[in-house]
């Protein structure tokens, strides 16, 4: 296969320049000072979990030896201006965060200008000093703040794009020159391709100037999440649905996008989630159920309800029984969007039943005043209706089955998926603050009972079952599978099927190395080599994760204690910190981490602890999509150049020219008008809330031909094909 074609490509090229490369920085890096040892700090070494020895399973945390090459004196200076985006989120606790002492959970107390325990850590196992020169930016302005001065640090935190563009003019280190000496970071990007396309930054050389944050890796990001409780109220049961009160539907406009006549076979997942099989969505036997809402008009509650539950028993033919709700939050969900338009009726016309009030939002946002997370109510109209770029990894690239690259902005198909979306929105089914561009949050939404449905993330979203929807009462939220949709991967007429863009690879931030910092200083370089190469090991991992072992549960044997996680043992974290946590952070462990830990900051962050600080629903929902990943069910881009290019995950950055960079900034204009920023403003939101004509024109087709044209969207992709192409060639080239 191509993808074996290509490793095997790159490994070659390798081996040719192994022994030059190697020869060249092993008399640099030599040191005065004796090799330094990897398990210094760490009482054995055995806590780093080596091995379960109750399965006898190996666990991710395993300690590996560093490069013997990489050497240096004892007490190393690195001078890091390194953090995530504010004061609070540093390597050293800020006046806000640590003023008067706080004591962690590790029993120390820590003070304002004091290394958090992971950095402090690094230092121990690591043998060097860490001087904090992290003036608390966001990653661009970080770079703004040291342009002309590099040589007062060794490390910087930057966006991709911007170190890619400082290490072309020599400010940034090439540390693909130092890959043989680096075998944790070489073997991350040998795992995973199109990473290692992602922080290529000279397509000649193959030169990498940044180590890439990968905020979880190879897994799905943002899924649906619904209030299964409601979703159960409405459709389960033997008898016919009834209310003592409800509404109406009021007027249609949303049409049908799935067939109304016909057979279409799906495969699902049974319910003990074992393994799959294929059942039928067979039209013939009822129609459509838009179809037949709008033959039939305005409905009131009981109506829509008892329609909706004889649509499912025979167009499934009664393979969900009295469990209706399972179509749609179960193991073996497989809902479209025709059904979910349906349910959405249905719960607009019997809030009294399900909240007690005259009103229910059916689709919000986790704020419906940001643009940020408003943008990600086209993401889900992408998810809905099979439309690819619009959760892509860059921009709102993808690559169609012939492997050239496509901008969702220029595409029909987009436009059309945002008119179903605005039709939706007419028929009141999405929030009236996302509307109205009204700040409304999705903890608003949940705990006051107000919202149905929103796309985000399952761990910080679920976490509010805890704190309002309470399950004595039977109320639940939770992730659920992604919908049943048509999706153009270059099959004729397309596949049904569920699909999901949303799916982890390389962040656009990292950590680079500065030239004039390590300049004339082996020791220095060295160092810097050796912490980057660190981080990526899997006892690295653990440690940029979780933090020291002392937030870590411990066996009485000195193992980590652990458990299952998409295929890997890895550590639990110890009980005083997670409670911690909930003191601390409100649950929510990433921001616990980065502002208390000091871990999660940059390298490769694990979705293990954020998987075990989630909320028993949210796991509930978590394992059913888990399960129908892992047996296909739910397809996904690949981190690899696979066989059909449009299964492979965009890069998260192009290498381009300081010629192509300027000819890109020409056209500020098109992306600001598809700005995703919080403080930005998003055509693709204004058509759902106003539909095409908020942008002057009359249809879809309209819409992309004024990207294409007017917009200089063609131009703009011509750029953006030519650095894909040198990119590819490059890659294949080694």
């Amino acid at each position: 296969m191509r993808r074996m074609t290509l490793r095997d490509r790159e490994k070659k090229m390798k081996k040719i320049k192994a022994i030059t490369v190697l020869m060249s920085v092993m008399i640099l890096c030599g040191c005065a000072g004796a090799a330094n040892d990897p398990s210094s700090g760490v009482s054995d070494g055995s806590a780093w979990g080596i091995q379960d020895k109750t399965s006898g399973t190996e666990v991710a945390a395993t300690q590996e030896e560093l490069p013997e090459e990489l050497q240096y004196a004892e007490g190393t200076v690195l001078r890091m201006a390194t953090g995530y985006n504010s004061p609070q989120t540093g390597m050293s606790f800020d006046e806000e965060t640590a003023k008067g002492g706080v004591t962690l959970a590790d029993g120390n107390t820590y003070y304002p200008g004091d290394l958090k325990p992971t950095w402090a850590e690094v230092e121990k196992r690591l043998n060097i000093s860490i001087e904090d020169k992290y003036q608390g930016n966001s990653s661009d302005n970080e770079l703004a703040y040291w342009k002309g001065r590099f040589d007062e640090i060794d490390l910087i935190v930057g966006n991709s794009s911007s170190l890619t563009a400082l290490g072309e003019t020599g400010q940034l280190l090439d540390l693909s020159r130092y890959m043989d000496l680096m075998p944790n970071f070489r073997t991350k990007l040998d795992e995973y391709p199109v990473a290692r396309l992602s922080v290529t930054g000279n397509t000649d050389i193959g030169a990498i100037y940044f180590a890439p944050y990968f905020d979880g890796v190879d897994d799905i990001e943002r899924m649906p999440l619904m209030r299964v409780d409601w979703v159960q109220k409405l459709l389960d049961g033997a008898e016919p649905f009834t209310a003592e009160s409800c509404g109406s539907t009021g007027s249609f406009h949303y049409n049908p996008y799935m067939p109304t006549t016909g057979k279409i076979e799906v495969e699902v997942v049974r319910p003990d989630g074992k393994r799959r099989v294929k059942i039928f969505k067979d039209y013939d036997a009822f129609g459509n159920i838009i179809e037949k809402m709008n033959a039939v008009g305005t409905l009131n509650g009981v109506e829509a309800v008892n329609l909706l539950r004889q649509y499912i028993d025979e167009t499934y033919d009664g393979y969900y029984g009295e469990k209706r709700s399972e179509l749609f939050v179960g193991q073996d969900a497989a809902w479209d969007v025709d059904e979910l338009v349906a349910l959405l009726r249905c719960i607009s016309a019997n809030s009294r039943t399900l909240n007690g009030t005259k009103t229910v939002q059916g689709i919000f946002t986790r704020d419906d005043g940001d643009n940020q997370r408003r943008c990600d109510m086209w993401r889900l109209a992408g998810l809905l209706f099979g439309v690819r770029g619009l959760d892509s990894r860059q921009e709102y690239l993808y690559l169609d089955s012939e492997g050239t690259l496509r901008d969702a902005r220029q595409e029909p198909e987009t436009y059309r998926a945002l008119e179903r979306m605005h039709d939706i929105a007419r028929e009141g089914l999405i929030s009236d603050s996302f509307l109205n561009g009204e700040e409304m949050t999705s903890a608003d939404m949940l705990e006051n009972d107000e919202g149905f449905m929103h796309y985000d993330y399952n761990q910080t979203q679920t976490i509010y079952n805890r704190t309002k929807l309470q399950s004595e009462d039977g109320e639940k939220y939770m992730g659920v599978l992604p919908p049943i949709a048509r999706w153009a991967d270059g099959t004729d007429g397309g596949r049904y099927m569920r699909f999901t863009e949303s799916w982890r690879g390389v962040k656009t931030i990292g950590w680079a190395i500065s030239a004039a910092g390590v300049a004339d200083d082996p020791d220095k370089l060295c160092a810097a080599l050796k912490l980057i190469d660190y981080a990526y090991s899997n006892a690295g991992v653990v440690l940029m994760s979780y933090g020291p072992d002392t937030f870590i549960q411990t066996k009485e044997d000195g193992f980590y204690e652990t458990f299952p996680f998409i295929g890997k043992r890895m550590p639990v974290m110890a009980e005083d910190a997670y409670r911690e946590m909930w003191e601390k952070a409100d649950g929510n462990y990433t921001q616990y981490a980065r502002r208390y830990l000091g871990s999660t900051l940059g390298f490769l962050k694990t979705q293990a602890f954020e998987y075990q600080c989630t909320e028993e629903v949210g796991k509930e929902g978590s394992s059913h999509i888990d399960r129908a990943i892992s047996l296909g069910v739910i397809r996904h881009p690949e981190l690899s150049l696979t066989e059909n290019p449009w299964y492979t995950l965009i890069p998260t950055v192009f290498p381009f020219t300081k010629k192509e960079v300027d000819l890109r900034n020409l056209f500020s204009n098109l992306n600001d008008a598809f700005s995703p920023s919080k403080g930005g403003t998003n055509i693709f939101v204004d058509i759902i809330v106003d539909g095409c004509e908020v942008v002057g024109s009359e249809g879809a087709e309209q819409c992309a031909e004024k990207v294409r044209t007017e917009m200089g969207g063609s131009d703009y992709m011509e750029i953006v094909q030519n650095a894909w192409n040198r990119l590819l060639a490059g890659y294949e080239a080694q």
